[in-house]
């Protein structure tokens, strides 16, 4: 039977696809892939304060995860809003700033329990900012955003969806016959088409999607921490992405899409790694100048700090423990003269920019 992007795919298949998704050209993708993976998580290991990692890399992913989704804001005002004292971020700003929140607390979750539909839902709630739960009433519909044209009807009816979701968590643990032995980035590929293909959510679909990627390789040893900017190879691909997703329904073309997932996954990974040393060369660099040009202030815990807040504020030093209020204030206009921050002034509040971090992170 023909699909019909005007009825809802109530027929969508159960996974494991009906085809072999370790072709040899897959296979071959996949062993690049998790080398790629392999190596990110070790240069993850050579920065010892995580929080440097956790608070920059999920910004980025943020922004460029929610710009997929024609929610546009700027690394430099995801910094400026993140953690703000005072201030109002603009609605995409905001929307953006919940998928990292969203992010960080799918990764405390997965620490505790497996990746599950319970997980899904929470992370939906977080990037929404309202209570979120499987759909129960007819009507979604995905269409071209240009010609308004109905492109996609997912499945209807929460029985029917929460079913499906249940196949997808077997599918993503390897549960089900014959897929324990099924690479974990394989799965991961897989199980991203078929979370979109469900659609469970009247809106964040997409954003939910990847966080959970990020969230499965943490969940299956891949990564410690959630640092692959996975959504900056996908927005820069964003109509291969889209038409990857609609070939699978509509033709069953399962590989070209497997090998633009993994390739994805290898080229993020190796940018992402690339970024991470040059983190780390940068923070031994500014802690080395601190302690030469600054020495009576200098701690590493300050040090480390201006990277794990990169617009910082004197009340960020004060909740580290590392001052008081007017000597934190002390510290961070000694850091600014000797040209370490900036000085920027936002309402009634002062934020010290930390520009050559910024700068490095913003840098393609």
């Amino acid at each position: 039977m023909a699909f019909d992007p005007s009825k809802p795919y109530n027929d969508l298949p159960a996974l494991p696809p009906r085809v072999d998704v370790e072709s040899r050209a897959v296979l071959k993708a996949c062993i690049e892939a998790r080398a790629a993976v392999a190596e990110l998580k070790a240069a993850g290991q050579l920065i010892p304060n995580q929080g440097v990692l956790i608070n920059s890399i999920p910004l980025l992913e943020a922004q460029a995860s929610s710009e997929i989704e024609n929610i546009v804001t700027t690394a430099d005002r995801m910094f400026l809003f993140d953690g703000a004292g005072e201030g109002e971020p603009d609605p995409a700003t905001k929307e953006a700033l919940r998928y990292r929140t969203a992010l960080w607390e799918g990764y405390q979750a997965v620490k505790q329990r497996p990746l599950s539909t319970n997980t899904a839902v929470q992370i939906c709630c977080a990037i929404k900012g309202v209570d979120m739960d499987i759909r129960n009433t007819p009507g979604t519909t995905l269409t071209n955003n240009r010609t308004r044209q109905v492109i996609y009807t997912p499945p209807e009816g929460e029985r029917l969806l929460r079913q499906k979701l249940a196949n997808w968590e077997r599918w993503m643990h390897g549960t089900l016959p014959g897929t324990a032995q099924i690479d974990p980035l394989v799965r991961m590929a897989a199980g991203h088409y078929q979370f979109e293909a469900i659609h469970p959510f009247t809106d964040g679909n997409g954003r939910t999607g990847r966080v959970l990627n990020l969230l499965f390789l943490v969940d299956q040893s891949l990564l410690d921490i959630p640092v692959l900017y996975l959504s900056r190879t996908i927005a820069r691909n964003k109509a291969d992405y889209y038409s990857g997703l609609l070939s699978v329904t509509k033709t069953g073309a399962w590989e070209p899409w497997l090998l633009y997932m993994l390739g994805a996954v290898t080229e993020t990974a190796r940018w992402t790694t690339n970024k991470i040393v040059a983190v780390r060369a940068l923070v031994e660099e500014t802690t080395e100048r601190m302690r030469r040009d600054a020495g009576a202030i200098y701690s590493r815990e300050l040090a480390e700090l201006v990277f794990v807040r990169p617009y910082c504020r004197i009340a960020h030093v004060v909740e580290a423990g590392l001052a008081k209020r007017q000597t934190a204030s002390t510290y961070l206009k000694e850091l600014a003269a000797i040209g370490i921050l900036r000085e920027h002034k936002m309402g009634r509040e002062k934020v010290f920019l930390n520009p050559a971090f910024i700068d490095l992170l913003k840098r393609d």
